[in-house]
């Protein structure tokens, strides 16, 4: 399979916490890469760029309509990813594997967790969108943080309190934090975000 394009910080030692950082439907490589920097400091930051156009804005997977995925693409693409990762932390020796996704970049995250659960140590769920049942697997020791907005047309809220509930079932330690807004990255859920990586200090893979 062909490799992601993607941007990588400098000057991490090999040593850091490995932070995949995944965007939205029509972002790129540059649209968290500066923020997770101020998110996990000293952490090596690598952002992918998706390699699917929808009408020109970039994606991790092709779907067929609002909220329906094209499951064979995503099963493609999740293999994909999974080489892609796997691919980066075999170049160091990393204290630990975090992602951070959103929306489009936060589904592609997740679907790579039910994968291969041991890949990440630890993820940010920003606004996911899972319309399937997840498999059973066994996330124990992980955690995970789902942020959400109540009002969020594209990502319904029992949609999203399943995902949490599952991620609970599967013995990930599981936060979910909502605003009561939409779609929208808030103020307060970064703040929640950097709150939980702070806390991954202890962690070690």
């Amino acid at each position: 399979m062909a490799d992601y394009h993607y941007r990588e910080g400098k000057g991490a030692t090999a040593q850091a916490p490995l932070f995949l950082v995944f965007h939205g439907t029509g972002g790129d490589e540059n649209q968290f890469f500066d923020l997770a920097g101020q998110l996990l400091p000293g952490a090596r930051v690598v952002a992918p760029r998706g390699d699917v156009s929808e009408g020109g804005a970039l994606r991790y997977f092709r779907r067929t309509g609002e909220g329906v995925y094209d499951m064979d693409d995503l099963a493609l693409r999740v293999a994909q990813m999974v080489a892609f990762v796997e691919a980066r932390k075999a170049e160091g020796n990393a204290a630990q594997v975090v992602g951070l996704g959103y929306s489009n970049g936060a589904n592609i995250l997740a679907a790579v967790q039910f994968e291969v659960p041991g890949l990440f140590d630890a993820s940010v769920l920003m606004h996911p969108m899972i319309p399937f049942s997840p498999p059973k697997v066994d996330l124990t020791g992980k955690r995970v943080l789902i942020t959400a907005g109540q009002r969020d047309p594209m990502a319904p809220a029992a949609m999203t309190q399943g995902l949490s509930d599952y991620f609970a079932g599967q013995g990930a330690e599981t936060n979910l934090f909502w605003h009561p807004g939409g779609h929208e990255l808030r103020q307060e859920e970064l703040r929640e975000t950097q709150a939980f990586l702070s806390g991954l200090g202890t962690i070690r893979a």
